[in-house]
């Protein structure tokens, strides 16, 4: 495969596997709260990586300490505040809804921040892909029909921590980009110093809340094993995928195919027995539509 699309491709799979974590994290948050469920799934992710990073040798190269301390301040914005904010809106909306709203809003906000931020400027066919791919997603969003998520829950709480996780999400990508692309610091490193900064604002985030590092759910040994999963797929993988496509790939481009998880969350939870429409099924075909001229712009 060409390297020029091995980025697009890497955010293909990052979407997928956040996707398929997404239903694990949505049952695990039943009992374990947000803010602990993010600390414990970025210490397995983040040991594992530094595994990785052990085990291939690769030392840290020589970087400045304010590219270090952006690259450490966009994971804690993305993945410490926007993982939580996600997690609490699949406590309140379902993981179908919370996917789909956040992961639409998500591309426009990056490529918006890439201009302010990074003068990254995009040729007109990829803001046409850009177009068609949130088109579809909220062809899809907006249609009314039951399902196995729409119970009633607290929607307007559930609805701004979904806009705050996709803010922060875009906003952590796009300074992550800034520093992949001005350093040679690798996609592994990049990605385990974004986990470090995440963890840090979350160990002192919850004594400020009053919680327990430990819940009492996750003293059962059986919950342990969705709980690896998760955080196998959702963050060693997922945010090691989305530092290699934001490494590859302009901010805007990236973040739009990651934004594809909330079309791959349709056969999931198809597959889970909820019933998934043929304006559903025509959605994701335009979102693919405009996914498919990202690769020719």
């Amino acid at each position: 495969m060409s390297p020029v699309l091995l980025g697009e491709l890497a955010a293909l799979l990052a979407a997928f596997f956040w996707a398929g974590a997404s239903l694990l994290f949505h049952r695990l948050g039943r009992s374990i709260p947000p803010l602990a469920l993010n600390l414990h799934k970025g210490l397995l992710a983040g040991a594992g990586l530094g595994l990785v990073v052990l085990l291939r040798q690769e030392a840290l190269p020589e970087l400045p300490l304010a590219s270090l301390a952006w690259l450490a301040f966009s994971g804690t914005i993305g993945i410490g505040i926007g993982d939580t904010a996600f997690f609490a809106a699949l406590n309140r909306l379902g993981e179908r809804r919370t996917v789909l709203m956040a992961e639409t809003l998500a591309p426009p906000m990056a490529t918006a921040l890439a201009f302010l931020l990074l003068a990254e400027v995009l040729p007109p066919l990829a803001f046409l892909g850009i177009a068609l791919t949130l088109g579809g997603v909220a062809w899809v969003i907006i249609e009314q029909t039951p399902s196995a998520d729409s119970r009633r829950e607290p929607l307007k709480a559930g609805i701004l921590y979904g806009l705050l996780a996709a803010l922060c999400q875009s906003l952590g990508a796009v300074i992550s980009r800034g520093v992949l692309v001005e350093t040679e610091i690798g996609f592994r490193w990049s990605a385990l110093i974004r986990i470090a900064g995440g963890l840090v604002v979350l160990v002192f985030w919850l004594p400020l809340r009053g919680q327990s590092l430990v819940p009492r759910a996750m003293c059962s040994l059986r919950i342990w094993p969705m709980i690896l999963l998760a955080a196998f797929f959702g963050t060693f993988l997922g945010i090691g995928l989305q530092q290699f496509a934001l490494e590859r790939a302009p901010a805007g481009i990236a973040q739009t195919l990651l934004a594809t998880s909330s079309l791959f969350v349709l056969p999931l939870v198809a597959l889970r027995g909820e019933k998934v429409s043929p304006r559903a099924v025509f959605g994701a075909l335009l979102a693919v539509a405009g996914v498919s001229l990202l690769f020719l712009a």
